[in-house]
């Protein structure tokens, strides 16, 4: 099952985040679309990107290796979906710097315990370091312990990406999620699509 950026695009306008559709529909629009206006908007927006995606690389990185371990085998396109994803929701907001904060907070872990960033493990790695570390049976607590952190920045971050989005939401049966209407024949018709 093919993740896509579009699916990405449809997690954010799920959850409200605006700066993400923005960003999306910039991202997806054609260079022969683009008039002047929007050029010089773009390039306004585009030094603030690229300053701030600079200093994000480990960040998406990460959650990607960790979107590796946590997604179902049959899932793919990852990297382009969380990196979408991501776009709409590494800003100035108290959640993105909690985001940035439990990433680095992993990486202490994982260079404590593996001498290596999460980048660099292998997936089999990556799962033992969020279980050793109780991400899997954690609460979810934005100030709580590392592993309360971890649990709601980044695994719950990753699998509400996910489970939000249409592509993500069929793997668990779910036709339309949260903010999808899906149309008058989704409501007609049972669970699978089936008549």
């Amino acid at each position: 099952m093919e993740l896509t950026r579009r699916d990405a695009t449809a997690a954010l306008a799920a959850l409200g985040a605006t700066g993400g559709i923005a960003y999306g529909a910039r991202h997806f629009a054609s260079d022969d679309e683009a008039d002047a206006d929007d050029n010089t908007d773009a390039e306004t927006n585009a030094s603030d990107d690229t300053q701030s995606s600079g200093d994000d690389d480990h960040l998406r990185s990460t959650l990607v290796a960790v979107a590796g371990v946590l997604y179902p085998t049959e899932v793919e396109g990852i990297d382009g979906f969380v990196n979408t994803f991501l776009d709409g929701r590494l800003d100035d907001s108290p959640h993105a710097e909690g985001l940035r904060s439990a990433i680095q907070t992993l990486d202490e872990h994982a260079e404590s315990w593996y001498n290596a960033q999460v980048v660099d493990m292998e997936p089999e790695t990556v799962d033992q370091l969020l279980r050793e570390m109780g991400a899997d049976t954690a609460g979810e607590d934005p100030n709580g312990t590392p592993a309360e952190r971890i649990r709601y920045y980044v695994v719950n971050e990753l699998l509400l990406a996910l489970f939000t989005s249409p592509t993500g939401g069929e793997l668990v049966g779910i036709e339309n999620p949260i903010g999808h209407a899906g149309g008058l024949g989704s409501y007609t018709q049972g669970p699978g699509g089936g008549q």
